[in-house]
C-alpha cells in the first residue's frame, strides 16, 4: 500500500512539475505586478499587507478557481478553451498596456491614487485573481486528461502552494531589501556600508528590469494561449502560420525554434494587444462625451 501511495505522490508531483513550467511567464508577472500595492506604505505595514494578499491569493484558488476548473472540466470542457483565449487576451491588453506606457502613454489604476489599505488590498486580490486564473488554468491544460480527479486535485493544490509561495516570498523580498540595504549601510564595517549602499542604488533597476521582464513574459503567454485557444475554438490561422515558421526553421535546432515561437507568439500579443487597448480607449472616450 505504502509503495503504491509513494508512486501516487510522485505522479502528482511530476505532473504538478510539469504543467508549473507553462506557468512561467504568468507567476513572473504577477511577481512583477505585485510590488506596486504596497509603495508608499510605511515600512512596518509592507509585509503584513503582502502576507494579506497572498492569504487572499490562496483563497481565490483553492476557493474559486480550483473548484469551478474541475467542475468545468468535468461537465463543460468545451468552455476551457474559450476562458483561456479570454484570459490571453486581457494579457496581450496588460502587456501592451504597459508598452504604451514606455512611449509617454499615462493609464491611470487605481494603485496610483491615495486609498484605504484595505481597499488597496482588495484590489490587489482582485488583480491576483485574474492573473491566478490564468495560472491554475495554464496548469489545468498542461496536465494529462487521464491523470484522475484526485491527482489532478492534488496537482493543482501543490502547484498553487508552491505558486503562491514563490510569488509572494519574491515579493516579500523586493519590497524589503531595500530595507536590508539601508540597515547594512549603517553597519560599522565599510565594506558591509558599501554592499548595503550598492543594493539601494540598484534596486530602481531591478525592479525596471522586472517590469520589462514581467511584460514580455505577459506579450508571449498571452499571443501563445490566443494563438493555441483559437485553433481550439474556431481559427487555425495563426496555429498553423506558427507551426509552419518552426517547420521551416527547426534545423536550426530547438533552441533557435523556441526563440522564434517565443517572439513570434510576444508580437501577436502585442499586435492584439494595442488592438484591444485602442477599443478600450475609444469606449473611454466616448463614454466621457455621453457624460
Amino acid at each position: 500500500m505504502s509503495v503504491g501511495l509513494l508512486a501516487i505522490v510522485d505522479d502528482v508531483l511530476s505532473a504538478a512539475l510539469k504543467a508549473s513550467a507553462k506557468t512561467a511567464g504568468v507567476v513572473i508577472d504577477d511577481a512583477a505586478v505585485t510590488p506596486q500595492y504596497v509603495q508608499g506604505l510605511s515600512p512596518a505595514r509592507e509585509l503584513p499587507v503582502v502576507g494579506r494578499i497572498a492569504l487572499g491569493s490562496l483563497f481565490n484558488k483553492f476557493v474559486i478557481i480550483i473548484p469551478l476548473a474541475l467542475l468545468l472540466t468535468a461537465f463543460a470542457p468545451w468552455v476551457l478553451p474559450w476562458l483561456l483565449l479570454l484570459g490571453g487576451t486581457y494579457l496581450c491588453f496588460e502587456g501592451a498596456e504597459k508598452v504604451t506606457e514606455w512611449f509617454g502613454a499615462h493609464h491611470v489604476s487605481e494603485s496610483e491614487e491615495t486609498v484605504a489599505e484595505p481597499k488597496l488590498v482588495f484590489g490587489a486580490i482582485r488583480t491576483d485573481l485574474i492573473l491566478s486564473t490564468e495560472i491554475m488554468l495554464i496548469a489545468l491544460a498542461g496536465l494529462d486528461p487521464d491523470l484522475g480527479l484526485w491527482p489532478t486535485l492534488g496537482a493543482l493544490i501543490v502547484i498553487g502552494l508552491v505558486m503562491t509561495g514563490a510569488v509572494y516570498g519574491a515579493v516579500a523580498l523586493l519590497v524589503k531589501i531595500d530595507d536590508i540595504g539601508l540597515q547594512m549601510m549603517k553597519n560599522s564595517v565599510r565594506r558591509t556600508r558599501r554592499t548595503g549602499a550598492r543594493i539601494v542604488r540598484a534596486m530602481p533597476t531591478v525592479f525596471r528590469v522586472i517590469g520589462v521582464v514581467g511584460t514580455v513574459a505577459m506579450l508571449w503567454v498571452g499571443g501563445h494561449l490566443v494563438i493555441a485557444n483559437l485553433a481550439e475554438t474556431f481559427w487555425h490561422g495563426p496555429y498553423d502560420l506558427l507551426h509552419a515558421i518552426e517547420h521551416g526553421i527547426e534545423a536550426t535546432g530547438p533552441v533557435v525554434t523556441w526563440i522564434v515561437d517565443t517572439a513570434v507568439s510576444a508580437v501577436v500579443g502585442l499586435v492584439l494587444g494595442l488592438v484591444v487597448v485602442a477599443v478600450v480607449l475609444g469606449i473611454g472616450r466616448l463614454r466621457g462625451r455621453t457624460h
